[in-house]
């Protein structure tokens, strides 16, 4: 990798790509963001409102409309953009449209000389992960995705409303692909330092309770986009979470989309999975003790990834 610095270049100014270049500006994550959009006008219009925030953020953010060649010098390339998920979509139906726009994309970042970190969040995340590691043909430590860590956030939040903890008290995970085959890892959930085994041994009762938080959480993207037309603040968080681990080296386990190379048993593909962030990228992929039902479920998930983008890339082999 080329560039220590903290210059972040977003694609994409959509809804998501607002929330996080919002949520840099708020907490003062980088040194310098460009926005790259194909609407100028309203890119450029983001980019004043953004650096009217100057006065009241935490630092500085130099805040610029560029376009691809401003990729040359970036610590990170994020990439917002793409067709966004519609009511009764899921994010397995964007496949073949955004597949395109990324090849595009990413064509144009590495012809810029880009060796930084991408960081993906257009849906469906695990697949177009794996496409822009495809497309750039750098070091698969370098491209990340969002993965689960939205998934996570709500998983987090919702369990902390149900127990009545703060969401910092709850420790759990959501892995497998960003979409309908997800699951949960309780056996590795912890609420307010108490496992969620034993909580399930003093009061098994509550196990209705948690299948329906899980449900909740799985299909929470849904009745959102049905009512709003899109999700973007959480998201948006997420990726600021991501971005600050990478630009602060601080080497934190975050549920990102990675590139299997054996773990879980799998391999040739991108999936949620909690890894290490830092500078470098992604570092060392943590191996979950998965319960046996908890490996089937995740299996299936590998298995629902590997047959949506097997047309796209022929030398990926069926799960």
């Amino acid at each position: 990798m080329k560039y220590a610095g903290n210059k972040v270049v977003l694609i994409g100014t959509g809804a998501v790509g607002v929330a996080y270049a919002y949520a840099l500006v708020n907490q003062g994550i980088c040194e310098e963001l460009v926005l790259i959009d194909i609407n100028e006008k309203k890119a450029r219009a983001d980019v004043r409102d953004l650096n009217h925030c100057e006065a009241w953020a935490p630092s500085a953010v130099t805040v610029t409309f560029g376009d691809y060649s401003d990729c040359s010098t970036a610590a990170m390339v994020v990439i917002c953009a793409g067709i966004a998920q519609k009511p009764g979509q899921s994010r397995l139906d964007l496949i073949q449209t955004n597949m395109g726009i990324f090849k595009d994309i990413v064509g144009k970042v590495m012809n810029s000389g880009f060796d930084g970190i991408f960081l993906v969040a257009t849906n469906p995340v695990d697949i177009l992960t794996y496409a822009t590691w495809r497309y750039s043909g750098l070091p698969a430590a370098q491209v990340m995705g969002s993965g689960t860590t939205l998934d996570t956030a709500r998983f987090r939040f919702n369990l902390a409303q149900y127990f009545g903890v703060a969401t910092t008290n709850v420790h759990a995970n959501i892995i497998g692909e960003h979409g309908d085959s997800e699951l949960p890892v309780w056996s590795g959930a912890v609420v307010a330092g108490r496992s969620m085994h034993r909580l399930l041994e003093v009061n098994p009762e509550i196990k209705v309770a948690l299948d329906e938080i899980f449900i909740q959480t799985r299909d929470e993207a849904y009745g959102i986009i049905e009512a709003k037309g899109s999700t973007s603040y959480g998201i948006g968080m997420a990726l600021a979470r991501i971005t600050r681990a990478v630009l602060r080296n601080q080497k934190i386990t975050l549920p990102i989309s990675a590139l299997l190379q054996g773990q879980y048993g799998h391999r040739g593909l991108y999936i949620g999975v909690p890894a290490s962030v830092g500078r470098q990228g992604v570092g060392d992929i943590i191996e979950l003790d998965l319960e046996t039902e908890e490996q089937e479920m995740f299996d299936q998930s590998v298995a629902t990834l590997k047959e949506a983008q097997a047309p796209f890339w022929p030398d990926i082999a069926p799960a």
